[in-house]
């Protein structure tokens, strides 16, 4: 008896892989936008973080950043793929290891804030834009970090007429990171808010 709590939210965590699996397989996961994708995948990852937890966000952030990973490999990614070929290590880490902080991050904020809000309400839409915020944040951050000099970003900077670091990614993620943000936080948040009464965990 005491693992079928296990169990079930083992059921539910392998339901929102295979959501985020279909996504990429089916193309609705993300629209190419110039060098960067526009990414919808962190709409389940939010939503599974706020439901399942931490860890298990974490999880299904991995799995992105696994699919991510494939693109680089690939060359789907032009940029990513460019990484790849300068450091195999630093584009997993680009890839996989920031998408698994964003889903454990995002069910650590979520969980906090929903410990002092009464109405338990307005977590669940921070949750739901935690998500792509963080994903933006530390996916930028790390370009920036690590690939900035590198000649594809210079070329980017170069085009877009960045002055500095900070310019290149507003100029670079502009309106995409925009529709990402409020996606996740009105379709994450309510779909998440909708399921948690649903399933009586909103208390």
């Amino acid at each position: 008896m005491n693992n079928r709590p296990n169990l079930k939210k083992m059921t539910e965590l392998a339901i929102f892989i295979a959501i985020i699996i279909v996504m990429k397989l089916t193309g609705l996961s993300s629209v190419p936008v110039g060098p960067l994708v526009m990414t919808f995948t962190m709409v389940p990852i939010a939503i599974g973080a706020m439901l399942l937890g931490p860890a298990e966000g974490a999880v299904l952030g991995f799995v992105y950043g696994i699919t991510s990973l494939y693109d680089a490999i690939t060359g789907a990614s032009a940029m990513t793929g460019f990484f790849f070929q300068l450091s195999p290590v630093h584009t997993v880490i680009l890839c996989v290891v920031t998408r698994t902080l964003v889903g454990l991050l995002t069910g650590l904020i979520f969980k906090a804030l929903k410990k002092i809000e009464k109405k338990k309400i307005v977590c669940y839409y921070v949750g739901g834009l935690m998500a792509p915020m963080l994903n933006t944040i530390l996916f930028m951050g790390y370009i920036v970090l690590v690939f900035y000099k590198s000649e594809f970003v210079q070329n980017l900077v170069s085009n877009l007429g960045a002055v500095n670091p900070l310019m290149f990614v507003i100029l670079l993620v502009g309106v995409q990171g925009l529709i990402e943000w409020v996606t996740g936080c009105v379709v994450g948040g309510s779909v998440a808010k909708g399921v948690a009464h649903a399933l009586k965990r909103d208390r």
